[in-house]
């Protein structure tokens, strides 16, 4: 499959050159998924999928435009790169676009270091059966829990190869092994739902799928019941499983597209406090066996480990070639790509400085508040930090979970929010971002 990419990527820079352009940019990605889904202990449904998606980038002058195809055929890349140039023609100048310098682009990376790809065999269709039958059945076994809805098993792989007309050329694999399900509580006007799933790049790393049904049925049961929490300001303690997404706001903040916009509520704060000053937020995309792992960006610069918040202080931007030119800055290697647009910053691995307490202790620590083990819609203005958001979880108190949760609001200020945050220590060490949970003092929740 490699030698396949390598060679569309080549023709598709070939025919960029023929059709008029300066530089130009190749990617292609051949992709694979296994999907079973079982319900009521039947297959329900089974999908597999190949494909081979082609995008080509080509910069005439200042101006660029982006086309991208499933045909792989000569007449078909001829074609795009025809059009890609006479887009391009009529493309408004930007003098920040351009690929990079040869002399930035990565070199001698060590792929299997990184361990991105389970050279084992896809497994048999019948084997990922057993696996949502398992997970199904083990969900139903809970007291408590009134059905389960389809349960998913999955395993995918993807290729990527990247080139360019000024000598970058490279590409890497990565699978994927994973299980799902959705579990349901109560009847009727009382039904209460809670998810699972668990996915990883080896398979034997994947929890067993009876254990991953069983979370998920127990999650289900303990919601029975559920109710409006009070309405007041209250501590409130982000459970792992939603935790990422407060962290998640702080990314998007430092984002160079948001920088370069004015729409981020952290624009005017580099160099200052951002996280209590013991915390820092460190982004490593060469983490072993980490889904965000990757040894160069979509641009084809060299990724490595930074600190983007250190002791508490903003240290930098999230950027690509083009908004760090926009900035009057050097790249920071956090290109993403898609076959289909031009390349856009963004995050890898990253991982937030643990506490020394446990999740219990935290919650003891809370007294009287909320537990949010689950968050719905989003209201967070991205200037000025404001947030809002539903949520469910459970009613906590003196330190204990008194009654599940439901139709809660809770809201503040980001940038408050940040400066208050207290992890744990139970962050998932497999996730691509590693944010144990976070207890936040002073929230307003709007309840009964």
């Amino acid at each position: 499959m490699k030698a396949k990419l390598d060679s569309l990527t080549q023709q598709l820079l070939d025919a960029a050159r023929k059709a008029g352009a300066d530089n130009a940019d190749a990617l292609a990605v051949a992709g694979t998924s296994l999907s079973i889904d079982v319900l009521k202990g039947a297959l329900e449904h089974a999908e597999r999928s190949e494909g081979v998606d082609i995008g080509l980038r080509v910069m005439v002058g200042h101006r660029q435009a982006n086309v991208s195809a499933s045909d792989t055929s000569a007449d078909t890349i001829e074609e795009m790169a025809q059009r890609a140039v006479a887009m391009a023609r009529e493309a408004p100048e930007d003098p920040t676009i351009g690929l990079a310098d040869p002399s930035q682009y990565a070199r001698d990376w060590d792929l299997a270091a990184l361990e991105l790809a389970d050279p084992s065999d896809e497994p048999a269709p019948d084997a990922l059966e057993e696996d949502a039958r398992t997970a199904e059945q083990a969900a139903l076994g809970v007291e408590g829990v009134s059905q389960v809805q389809a349960t998913s098993a999955g395993y995918g792989r993807t290729d990527i190869f990247l080139a360019t007309s000024n000598g970058f050329a490279g590409g890497y694999g990565r699978t994927t092994r994973a299980v799902s399900l959705a579990a349901i509580s109560g009847t009727g006007a009382e039904m209460e739902r809670e998810f699972n799933g668990e996915s990883r790049i080896f398979q034997t790393d994947l929890p067993s799928a009876e254990e991953i049904g069983r979370i998920a049925g127990e999650r289900a049961a303990a919601r029975k019941g559920a109710k409006q929490p009070p309405t007041g300001t209250y501590p409130v303690l982000f459970d792992e499983r939603v935790s990422a997404s407060i962290i998640g706001h702080l990314l998007g903040a430092i984002n160079g597209a948001s920088i370069v916009r004015g729409s981020s509520f952290l624009r005017d704060r580099m160099g200052q406090q951002v996280l209590p000053a013991h915390l820092s937020i460190i982004e490593d995309p060469l983490r072993v066996r980490a889904n965000g792992s990757r040894p160069f960006d979509g641009e084809g610069l060299p990724t490595g480990r930074r600190a983007l918040v250190e002791n508490g202080v903003l240290n930098g931007w999230v950027l690509d070639l083009a908004t760090a030119r926009k900035l009057g800055l050097e790249s920071t290697a956090n290109a993403g790509r898609g076959t289909g647009a031009p390349p856009s910053p963004g995050v890898s691995n990253m991982y937030l400085t643990p506490g020394d307490k446990t999740h219990a202790d935290l919650m003891s620590d809370m007294g009287t508040g909320l537990l949010v083990t689950g968050l719905i819609g989003s209201t967070v203005n991205p200037n000025t930090g404001d947030y809002s958001r539903g949520a469910s979880g459970f009613w906590v108190e003196n330190g204990e979970i008194a009654y599940p949760v439901n139709e809660c609001t809770i809201a503040n200020n980001l940038i408050d929010m940040l400066l208050r945050i207290i992890p744990a220590n139970d962050a998932e060490p497999h996730k691509s971002r590693q944010v144990p949970s976070l207890l936040i003092e002073g929230m307003t929740l709007a309840g009964s």
